[in-house]
């Protein structure tokens, strides 16, 4: 029997929380704001831009960590990790689920009426294909590591510069030139894709590195001095950043980022890992945290679902968005990304709520 040494990490499930609640903000504000408030003269819109910007690291990086630390909890060879097998389950099912709710057709197998644009938006990448493909690589690092008896910290940071570094040659390229546009997408952004493997993956491997350094120290998490030392990597980043951006400006020549380079990756990991080191110290001064709050953290697959189904809808039911499409005010649209939010923790509330109906009563204990 597998020797685990797994506990539940609560500032994990609050970072997970965190990140699908500014997700459904994102996505809510995103889709009903009318273009007349998206000016980066309004210091709010600027705000909730660069904010919405930390939400995908976040999202992706908590996702390395959590199944990192539960794969590395289980004290087996790779061949023998029931985590292995729980991890390309996990793929399989974040794949279906983001290929379906970009479904172009509410005909299953009739694809006549399908036009070009409709094929780019079904294989658009989006966070669910990547994380998928993020836990892919996980694995597969994590076998090399084992196999070539090499450092699990060294193989994870070098495969996350790896995504990070060559995403400057990648993105240049039309891969659809190349390959067929259903896997071009995962290349670049050329056809449309959110997020390609480059940098994208980066972060989930990066969240690898805090999984396996929460499972090879037990009970580390619940020091104020771990969350001390996350926060001091954390100010490292942004150092990093300060440094690469001097350089940049100065030497090289500063132009415009709106996407990703080596300056915006590490204000990114500088900012999810200081998020990190705040609500582990969060979940270490307080006594109690809401267990709804957590129960969200680790429902983030549905309610991701759930809220792009109900503003986006799907090939067989109508969204919200499509009623009123970039077409509020600033006032109503915050409005409405409060409501979602609030219909969300509704929804994973019943979920856990009625979770014991659904499951099979245990036998009564043997005295």
């Amino acid at each position: 029997m597998a020797k685990q040494t797994r506990e539940r990490i609560i500032f994990i499930d609050l970072m997970r929380a965190f990140a699908v609640i500014m997700m459904v903000q994102g996505h809510t504000i995103d889709a009903f704001l009318a273009d007349e408030y998206r000016t980066y003269d309004s210091l709010i819109y600027g705000f909730w831009v660069t904010i919405r910007g930390f939400t995908a690291p976040i999202f992706m990086v908590s996702s390395g960590v959590a199944f990192t630390y539960l794969f590395r909890s289980v004290h087996l060879p790779f061949n023998e990790n029931p985590r292995v097998k729980k991890g390309v389950s996990r793929f399989i099912v974040l794949m279906l689920t983001a290929y379906l709710l970009r479904f172009p057709t509410y005909r299953m197998i009739d694809f006549s009426q399908v036009t070009h644009e409709q094929w780019l938006t079904f294989f658009t990448i989006d966070a669910l294909h990547l994380i998928g493909i993020g836990l892919l690589f996980t694995l597969f690092f994590s076998y090399l590591s084992e196999k070539l008896k090499l450092n699990e910290y060294l193989v994870y940071s070098l495969g996350a510069a790896f995504f990070f570094l060559i995403w400057n040659v990648t993105e240049y390229i039309n891969w659809a030139n190349y390959m067929p546009i259903p896997f071009a997408a995962y290349f670049y952004a050329g056809t449309g894709s959110l997020f390609p493997l480059f940098p994208w993956t980066g972060y989930v491997l990066a969240g690898a590195i805090l999984g396996t350094y929460l499972a090879k120290n037990p009970g580390v998490y619940a020091k104020k001095n771990f969350s001390y030392k996350l926060g001091a990597f954390g100010i490292g980043f942004l150092l990093l950043a300060l440094t690469v951006s001097l350089i940049q400006s100065n030497f090289i020549g500063y132009k415009y980022f709106i996407t990703d380079n080596a300056f915006v990756i590490l204000l990114r990991l500088g900012v999810v890992t200081l998020l990190n080191s705040a609500m582990s110290l969060l979940a270490v001064s307080l006594k109690r945290i809401p267990e709804l709050i957590q129960e969200v953290g680790r429902y983030t697959l549905v309610v991701y679902a759930v809220h792009v189904i109900i503003l986006y809808g799907s090939a067989w039911i109508p969204g919200f968005a499509m009623f009123w499409p970039k077409s509020l005010n600033l006032t109503y649209s915050l409005l409405a990304a409060v409501v979602m939010i609030v219909l969300m923790i509704l929804m994973v509330h019943f979920l856990q709520k009625y979770k014991p109906v659904f499951k099979k009563k245990p036998a009564p204990s043997q005295v």
